[in-house]
């Protein structure tokens, strides 16, 4: 395992425990983003890094039970958590590395990234990989529920000019990677990159 993953799996596998209750009110957040991915029923979507399994329920909703919804994550903890949530009956859950997923190209039809973004240690070759794995025309949702300055607000820091979600540095992040933006929001409420998989 890498230093990256190593840290990565510090980090959240000391929060998990906890972690639902100590963002109680993010639920709604969750499944507006995941309405906004626009799946139809059958769909297949990848929810990447999925944490305690908080999108799962809405993503099963979406696209119904012909769908096929994946939960991937690299901390056991967090898995863990969403099994005793109950979540892991709305998803097939994955202990593996977002960066080296083990799927086949483009078999799924969305990826769904909560707080993802910002815990990729190659950004451009990471979002690359995402779109190996989704076919041309596909969606992606890079999603926190709560915007870039709620969130740095939260964390006591101040936003800076190269945070990779910032519209000016996010688009050609994207475009580099096989994605076109389509849509962008930063509000306090919630932080919303649409993008589509690129032929």
């Amino acid at each position: 395992m890498s230093d990256d993953q190593t840290r990565v799996r510090e980090f959240f596998g000391a929060r998990a425990a906890d972690w639902d209750s100590r963002f109680p009110d993010d639920g709604p957040a969750y499944r507006a983003a995941a309405t906004d991915l626009k799946l139809r029923p059958g769909a297949r979507v990848l929810d990447a890094g999925c944490g305690t399994g908080r999108a799962l329920p809405a993503l099963r909703d979406a696209v119904g039970p012909s769908g096929v919804v994946l939960g991937v994550d690299l901390t056991p903890a967090m898995l863990e958590a969403t099994v005793r949530a109950g979540r892991d009956r709305d998803g097939q859950l994955l202990l593996t590395d977002v960066t080296r997923l083990p799927l086949r190209d483009e078999c799924l039809d969305a990826v769904f990234g909560a707080g993802l973004i910002s815990h990729l240690p190659d950004p451009a070759r990471n979002l690359r990989e995402l779109s190996r794995v989704v076919r041309p025309g596909g969606l992606l949702a890079l999603f926190h529920p709560i915007g870039r300055a709620a969130l740095a607000a939260r964390q006591g820091r101040q936003i800076t000019p190269d945070d990779l979600r910032a519209e000016p540095n996010l688009r050609p992040l994207l475009a580099a990677s096989g994605w076109r933006m389509t849509s962008y929001i930063d509000e306090d409420a919630r932080f919303l990159a649409l993008a589509v998989r690129q032929g």
